[in-house]
């Protein structure tokens, strides 16, 4: 069905994809694996017969059948202005499908409520809705091979295990599937056949068992390693058992919302998001903000930094009220609560070199005149080089966005940072990095996730959201340990159901 003969991928004197060759029958699973910045998205577009602006491609690719991308930021494949209705009922009528092809991809694609869906615009579709929007643009698309490019990036675990059960359902009916995922669980339960790549190369590849299972490669051997703690580096944050009520920060409040509502509005009809929800961060407190997606957590995280404004309630600063806008906030304000975005790809300028971005807060937050310096500083210690870093955002990884997005936030010197899902779609071994840093930083730590490993490794208190409305909360180890809800149970269970291919 794929046929891949050294194909070479290069962007000026850098060279994205050296030498690459294999071949994948019907019905059968590829997966692509490697840390960010391998060449797994760079192939993964070769195969649609596509290619990052700025680079050149040669070698043989040949795709036997119509192809379906699932990109690894599914905003960007989205439209900006038009509901999500509007656009799906056009690829039925494009490909001669009836109206009523649109509620089953949706329904293919893991979507609870295809119709109050069908109303949005992208901005109001959390990171996993938009995931399986786009998913089911390709099913409804009748693709015969479908690329996915990290699928289980940003969403929760029941979420991932209806993913890997739909993808396999897919591959089932006769769908050839090449799969670019950091997510090793998900691999182990999908994949045929595994090829490992590191700075564009193939350093290893054949059946998923043997290269999973018994890696020879030094490289192979370390990301599987990584995967086998989740991707972190020494040991829980939480101890193994916490007695006592579950406020951790007997501090006054460093930041603090009190009762917030918060509304998304579509086809002039709104739908509450947050009902009445309070939240406390103490200085230097660890808390994950865990639920499902679509649960109302991203919207509280953009609550707290200004990008959403509540319905009502309030958020405060050390005591003093933020306004709900963050082009009302002062300054010094701004770069208390920084907010690092679940697409770091959407909030670069693609025009820009990265580093000339990234700098701008320490310039314009902070007033330093040394900012594109203390910009390389920190860029370096997320594991980003002058190579990669002068180049536009197109030309970077999503792994690699991500982390310069974390050093963007980091660089204006922040009391609170609100991460929303800041580890999704990275490699283990960047993860597990990105783990350190954070759990080094002195600021308070809000994370959104729907990763159990980084709960367990940052925080100290647990918040589960359900449909706006916070249904558990505590202590992380007593949580992790011993949840009351069900929910919470589902959320921090094992992320893929076992191999059944």
């Amino acid at each position: 069905m794929i046929s891949v003969e050294g194909l070479r991928i290069t962007a000026g004197a850098s060279v994205l994809v050296n030498d690459l060759s294999f071949a994948v029958r019907a019905g059968r699973v590829l997966a692509l694996v490697g840390e960010s910045g391998s060449g797994k998205t760079s192939t993964a577009l070769a195969l649609l017969g596509e290619a990052r602006a700025g680079t050149s491609v040669s070698g043989a690719v040949a795709v036997d059948g119509s192809v379906g991308y699932v990109p690894q930021h599914p905003g960007a494949v989205l439209h900006p202005v038009r509901r999500v209705g509007s656009v799906l009922r056009e690829i039925a009528r494009h490909h001669g499908r009836p109206r009523a092809a649109v509620h089953e991809a949706l329904r293919r694609a893991q979507v609870a409520d295809p119709d109050e869906l069908l109303g949005r615009h992208r901005h109001q579709l959390s990171g996993g809705q938009q995931q399986r929007v786009v998913l089911a643009q390709a099913l409804l698309g009748g693709a015969q091979v479908i690329v996915a490019d990290e699928p289980t990036t940003g969403q929760d675990t029941p979420t991932r295990r209806r993913v890997a059960e739909e993808l396999a359902a897919v591959v089932a009916d006769g769908v050839t599937l090449v799969l670019c995922s950091h997510d090793l669980a998900l691999v182990r339960a999908l994949a045929d056949d595994v090829v490992v790549l590191r700075d564009g190369v193939a350093v290893e590849q054949g059946p998923a068992a043997e290269v999973l299972g018994a890696p020879r490669h030094a490289y192979t051997r370390a990301l599987v390693g990584a995967d086998g703690t989740s991707g972190v580096s020494g040991g829980p944050r939480c101890a193994p058992s916490v007695s006592g009520g579950p406020r951790l920060t007997p501090e006054a409040p460093l930041l603090a919302a009190t009762d917030v509502t918060a509304d998304h509005r579509a086809r002039g009809r709104s739908r509450r998001a947050l009902h009445g929800v309070s939240l406390e961060l103490g200085p230097g407190a660890r808390v994950a903000l865990v639920g499902r997606s679509g649960s109302g957590k991203t919207t509280l995280a953009r609550v707290l930094a200004g990008l959403h404004a509540p319905s009502s309630g309030r958020v405060e600063l050390r005591g003093e009220p933020l306004a709900p806008r963050l082009t009302r906030r002062r300054r010094e304000q701004v770069a208390a609560v920084q907010y690092v975005f679940q697409d770091a790809r959407a909030s670069f300028d693609e025009h820009r070199p990265v580093l000339a971005q990234v700098a701008r807060t320490a310039l314009l937050l902070r007033g330093h005149d040394d900012a594109e310096a203390r910009a390389r500083a920190m860029l370096a210690r997320v594991g980003l080089d002058e190579a990669v870093v002068t180049r536009p955002p197109r030309s970077l990884s999503g792994g690699e966005l991500a982390r310069a997005a974390l050093a963007r936030a980091l660089l204006a010197e922040p009391d609170v940072l609100v991460c929303d899902e800041v580890t999704a779609g990275l490699d283990t071994l960047t993860r597990a990095g990105i783990l350190d840093l954070l759990d080094g930083i002195g600021a308070a730590l809000l994370v959104v996730t729907h990763d159990p490993a980084v709960v367990t490794r940052l925080a100290d208190e647990v918040v589960v959201l359900d449909d706006g409305r916070v249904v558990e909360r505590g202590p992380a180890a007593q949580v992790l340990a011993d949840p009351r809800e069900d929910l919470t149970r589902a959320l921090l269970g094992s992320p893929v159901p076992t191999p059944t291919r």
